[in-house]
Order: C-alpha cells, then structure tokens, then sequence
C-alpha cells in the first residue's frame, strides 16, 4: 500500500502539491471539496495546505520548495539559517532549481537556478528538502552583490563552528567555475591562520598594507577569574608587553553584550598586556587613525 495523503501531509507540515496528491491516488474531485468546505486552503497554483490560517515560517519553505518541483532544494541563507547559522536570516526564501521551467511568482520566494546537480548538493538528513551548508553559502557568496556580504557569510560559517576551511575550500572545488572563487580562497586561507571573523582578517591585510607584523588571532587567554577567552589581535611588543586589539561588532550595541565585553576586557588586562578596542566600522572605513594608533602603541614592523 502506498503513502496516503495524511502521512505525506503530516512528514510535510500540511503542505501537499498535486503531485503528491496524485502518488497518494487523491482524485481532483476530493481536492475541491476540501477547498469548497474551508478545511484546506491553495497557496499557489499546484501547492495547498490542509490548514487555512496564516503559515508558519516551516509552511512557508514547504510551500516553496513543493511549488518547484520534486528536485528543488532550500538554498542560500534560508539554508544556512535551517542548518544553525545565526545572524544572517533572511525574510525571502531562496530556493535552489535545476531546470528553465518557469514559475509563478510565489510572494517572499526567490528561485535560483543552477546547472549543477542538486542531489549532490542535498542535505542527507534534513527533513526538508534542503541544500548542504557549504554549496548553499557559497552559492550565495558568489552571487550576492556585495563582495564584503558575500565573503563576510563564508567566514561566519567557520566562525560558527558549522564547518572548517578545508571542507569549503573543496566544494569551492567542485562547485568551479564558481564567481568569486579566487576572493573565496583567500579569504579562507587567512580564516585557516586564524582569523575568525571578516574583520580580523581585515586587520591583517591592513597590517601587510602598513608593513606591520601580523597579528596573532584567537589566542587563548584566561582573565583573573580564571575562564578561557580567544582575543580577536595580539602582538608582542617590543618592551615584553603583549597589546591586544579587540574588535567590536554591531551585535556590541546591545547594552548586556557591551557590559560583558567591558568585563571582558578589564579581566583581561595586566601589567603587562594592553587591551585596546576598535570597531568594524573604523577598520572599513577610517583604517589610517587606527593604523597610526597601533603605530604609536608599539606595533612592530614586519620583518
């Protein structure tokens, strides 16, 4: 016996295209007096759901993903955000094809389309359809218009701890030709040295730019409580003294995370190590005041 429509319905979050209605042998004549007796409810020309009220945010990637096909997946950030990756979500659902078969437009979904076999791009257990992490990342990095969004989301992923440079630096392999490839894998050869967030790795191509030494990243410290902290920069000074460069993000607006990062900060300090702070804006966009600054704190040059 086959799959009824009530288990299908129920895998799918009460989402069901007419080609799962078909497999389950549901007749269209059955399908209108659902629609016609307000228990079910079209949510695009092929897609419906066995609920009427608004959708939840899980309805809403089932109905996308059905709307395009039984080879479609959830990709780009929509995939990243499923997959664990916090502070790059997104409203619009991207949603990854294989084919030139046009759509109806779906509200809030974009379709991606892509010559490269998506089977081999599929999440092997997730319960939607949905694209592995690192060709869903740098699908979007190499399609994405700003080349600081696009590289700033391959690193967070790192950052993350969701994967590691070497299993991006594969698929960028083979996912070639791939835009954006050769910024990509810079990028993940400076993150590999160390570096965890996009910034650091600006501060060490502005260190090379400056002929200063470069920095050590996530270095292991423990402050006066004894706790383990990874510094963003640090530098042996020439005197003995260790300076360390903290770098704030916008997520350090928020008052409970500056608190914390001041704590951190003054746990961290000794007499015998600075800790200076700068932010990502000075180092996007007045990087000649900090450069100085790390100049005059006693930065060395680079050998």
């Amino acid at each position: 016996m086959g799959t009824t429509w009530q288990e299908v319905s129920e895998r799918q979050c009460g989402v069901l295209s007419e080609a799962d209605l078909r497999v389950s042998g549901v007749s269209r004549a059955f399908v209108r007096n659902q629609l016609r007796a307000g228990r079910w409810a079209r949510r695009t020309h092929s897609v419906f759901t066995t609920t009427t009220g608004p959708l939840s945010r899980e309805q809403r990637l089932w109905v996308a993903v059905e709307h395009a096909g039984p080879h479609a997946l959830i990709g780009g950030l929509t995939a990243t955000e499923l997959l664990g990756m916090k502070s790059w979500t997104r409203d619009e659902v991207t949603v990854l094809v294989d084919h030139e078969r046009s759509f109806d437009p779906v509200e809030g979904v974009r379709f991606f389309r892509t010559r490269r076999p998506l089977e081999a791009m599929r999440h092997p257990t997730h319960r939607l359809p949905t694209c592995r992490l690192e060709p869903a990342v740098l699908l979007f990095a190499a399609h994405e218009r700003s080349t600081r969004t696009a590289l700033g989301a391959v690193a967070s992923t790192v950052q993350q701890r969701l994967t590691t440079p070497a299993t991006l630096s594969e698929w960028t392999r083979l996912l070639r030709p791939l835009r954006r490839a050769p910024a990509i894998r810079e990028l993940l050869a400076d993150v590999s040295g160390g570096s965890q967030s996009l910034a650091e790795i600006d501060v060490l191509r502005l260190c090379r730019s400056w002929g200063l030494a470069p920095p050590r990243r996530q270095k292991g410290r423990r402050d006066r409580a004894g706790l383990l902290r990874f510094t963003d920069c640090e530098w042996d000074l020439p005197d003995g003294r260790v300076l360390v460069l903290e770098i704030d993000g916008g997520f350090h607006i928020n008052v409970e995370n500056y608190t914390d990062d001041v704590q951190r900060h003054r746990g961290l300090t000794t007499d015998r190590r600075i800790v200076v702070r700068c932010t990502t804006y000075e180092i996007r966009h007045e990087p000649v005041g900090l450069m100085r600054d790390l100049l005059a704190l006693g930065v060395p040059r680079a050998a």
